[in-house]
């Protein structure tokens, strides 16, 4: 490849070393790379395959030396858009300007999202009183307590991340333009609605893919933040398992003055095992009806206005595929509540933008690519309130 000073060299796309100086590198580690991605399910190499580019390089650091351009992308291949288009400012909010996803409208929602983690910091102080009491193992209260820090930080990350809010600018993908002569607006946002998104009048944002909006998250649920929700009902639904386990077999399987709990204690872990009951039985239904959305790849407001319709047996959807909901960077990402990366995101999102089609189209043109300003939404009309509250959402 070429680069601006018009000096011929070939350059390896992750760091820029030269590739002659990378190949030893890459035939020693490459079976060994190769194998464990294999085996943790990676369908991408982010040494390799990455065509990342800094838009944050400063060359006044590096001594003038400009940065290398990313190598051509063949058919198929991954690359990362590096560009950060999300807000810088310290503010709180579900609007684009907030730098902080979080629905601070809905006091019902926030007083419900606090009383999860009420209810789940009463049951970590009440096994780590049954350790501290000898009453259990201290190995089964550190599972717990792992399992229950492992759930609030799904519930954080469900709460405080974007659940997939179309932007102003968003626009139909080629595929949707090229097979449909019209598209839907909303009626709220005065802006391209996805298919399956739906308008949230609590978040007052459309949302792609949107399932619900859950007040125990105080947060829609859509695609962005879907892994996030799953991992906190399967690590809840373990917790509670879990805790009824070890209550179960201490009650009715151990008849040693050991397993005796500390007076003080039994109150405690009387109202836990109510707790941990109705909480196996509200995670084991919301589960079953995540599975389901999954399975099907009909929502629950989807699923809800198709019975209303009695219109089930004409559903055309496709399964979700795991992939858009978990990321391709493997599975030992999946436990974790880390950000997924997608295969196709604006394919998952279901719009694009004109700014990453522009920074798309420069790289492949192997131009440097340059930032492109933000474009102002064109001034629309809003309908009577009247009238937009029939509109469908």
């Amino acid at each position: 490849m070429t680069r601006d000073d018009g000096e011929s060299a070939t350059y390896d796309d992750h760091d820029g070393m030269s590739t002659a100086a990378g190949s030893t590198r890459r035939t020693v580690l490459g079976p060994a790379r190769s194998c464990l991605r294999n085996a943790c399910g990676c369908e991408y190499d982010p040494v390799v395959e990455n065509l990342d580019y800094d838009y944050g390089y400063d060359e006044t650091k590096r001594g003038s030396k400009p940065q290398p351009m990313p190598r051509m992308r063949s058919k198929g291949e991954y690359y990362v858009d590096s560009f950060n288009g999300e807000p810088w400012g310290c503010s709180f909010g579900t609007g684009e300007e907030n730098g902080v996803w979080m629905n601070s409208g809905d006091q019902a929602g926030s007083i419900m999202a606090a009383l999860v983690w009420l209810l789940m910091l009463y049951s970590a102080a009440t096994v780590t009183l049954l350790t501290i009491t000898e009453g259990i193992h201290p190995i089964l209260g550190m599972v717990y307590c792992t399992l229950v820090a492992m759930a609030l930080s799904s519930h954080a990350k469900t709460s405080l991340t974007d659940p997939g809010s179309v932007p102003r600018s968003a626009v139909p993908q080629e595929t949707q333009r090229r097979d449909s002569t019209s598209h839907s607006m909303c009626g709220q946002c005065q802006t391209f609605k996805p298919p399956m998104s739906h308008h949230c009048r609590i978040c007052n944002r459309c949302v792609s893919r949107m399932d619900h909006h859950c007040p125990w998250m105080n947060n829609c649920v859509g695609a962005a933040n879907l892994k996030h929700f799953v991992l906190f009902l399967v690590y809840t639904w373990t917790c509670s398992a879990y805790a009824l386990g070890v209550f179960g077999f201490n009650y009715f399987f151990c008849a040693d003055e050991d397993c005796t709990f500390h007076v003080l204690v039994v109150h405690l872990v009387r109202i836990m095992t109510v707790l941990c009951v109705g909480a196996f039985l509200f995670t084991s239904s919301m589960l079953m009806n995540v599975t389901y959305g999954i399975m099907t790849g009909i929502g629950t407001i989807d699923r809800l206005k198709k019975k209303a319709t009695n219109t089930m047996s004409q559903s055309d959807e496709e399964p979700i595929p795991l992939k858009d909901v978990f990321g391709i960077a493997g599975y030992h990402t999946w436990p974790f509540p880390v950000d997924p990366i997608f295969d196709d995101y604006d394919g998952v999102m279901g719009y694009s933008t004109p700014q990453r089609l522009v920074r798309e189209q420069q790289l492949m043109e192997h131009k440097r690519p340059t930032i492109t300003p933000d474009l102002v939404a064109a001034p629309t009309m809003e309908m009577p309130q009247c009238i937009s509250d029939f509109l469908p959402v």
